[in-house]
């Protein structure tokens, strides 16, 4: 099916949704879609982040709302941020429907926008606010490196990725899983993996389990150096990850007396954060 033919439809159905209501959304295999349906691991989810008065929060994919209802009962008001058309549809009649049967003020805000895409101060201003949210897996890694571009903004972060991401954000020097990922996420954010979901707590289930992690930015988050330079020495680091430094690293014209350094002669998976900060203050300042 092509993109035009799919929003043809998804128009349609959006439509239709408006005007019949919405009793359920269909997951979306094009949107890497898998609804969480355990009430116990959504809650859990809502009860991640540390700070539970945030002015502004962010949930990126709500789906069908199942933690959206949670996060309700914990924060004033939030952003909902959907792709989907017929989430959006199904949110907006939920919930304010739910919220007039209450009597509570509309507190949630339902946004149909790409999070990628998204230009966030559109939205949130130059306020800080937190993300949480059950993550599509074929976009995860790609939410991270955005929350890093906008850092200065977000504190806090938490939410479900596949597992083996989640442990790639949060793993430490020394482990096979540590990587690019690790490394950049961990510049600005202490990361800790909270706990594992399986397959069943989902509809459809994926084929893997799910692991969620929080994010919290450090208090000194701004580097000592260069976050572009930083990215290149890891990344190129990392491409080479079985070789030494003083190999892998040989794109950077080092001087025949930086090279002599120890740190050289280890392999990019041995250097912790903050030896890697360190590692491109050397190079940055090499020959000067």
């Amino acid at each position: 099916m092509s993109n035009k033919e799919r929003t043809t439809i998804d128009d349609e159905v959006f439509k239709a949704n408006f005007e019949q209501g919405v009793r359920e959304v269909r997951a979306k295999k094009h949107l890497g879609q898998h609804f969480l349906n355990d009430e116990d691991v959504s809650k859990r989810i809502a009860e991640t982040l540390l700070k539970d008065n945030y002015k502004n929060l962010l949930e990126i994919g709500p789906g069908m709302g199942v933690l959206t209802k949670y996060l309700l009962e914990k924060y004033d008001r939030f952003i909902a941020m959907d792709l989907d058309r017929e989430s959006i549809a199904y949110l907006n009649s939920t919930f304010k429907v739910e919220n007039k049967i209450q009597d509570k003020p509309q507190a949630l805000n339902v946004v149909e926008a790409d999070f990628l895409k998204a230009d966030l101060k559109e939205y949130l201003g130059d306020e800080q606010f937190a993300i949480i949210g059950n993550f599509p897996y074929n976009i995860s890694t790609q939410i991270v490196f955005k929350t890093l571009e906008n850092k200065e903004q977000i504190p806090e972060f938490s939410g479900m990725f596949q597992k083996e991401v989640a442990e790639r954000i949060c793993a430490k020097e020394g482990s096979k899983t540590y990587g690019i990922l690790s490394v950049l996420t961990q510049a600005h954010y202490t990361a800790e993996y909270l706990f594992t979901v399986p397959p069943e707590a989902f509809d459809p289930p994926p084929k893997i389990n799910s692991g969620v992690l929080r994010l919290q930015r450090k208090e000194n988050y701004e580097l000592p150096c260069e976050e572009k330079k930083l990215r290149d020495v890891v990344k190129t680091a990392f491409q080479q990850r079985r070789k030494t430094l003083r190999n892998s690293l040989k794109k950077f014209n080092l001087s025949p007396e930086l090279r002599e350094d120890a740190i050289f002669a280890q392999r990019p998976e041995q250097l912790s954060v903050e030896q890697f900060i360190e590692l491109t203050i050397k190079i940055s300042e090499d020959g000067i």
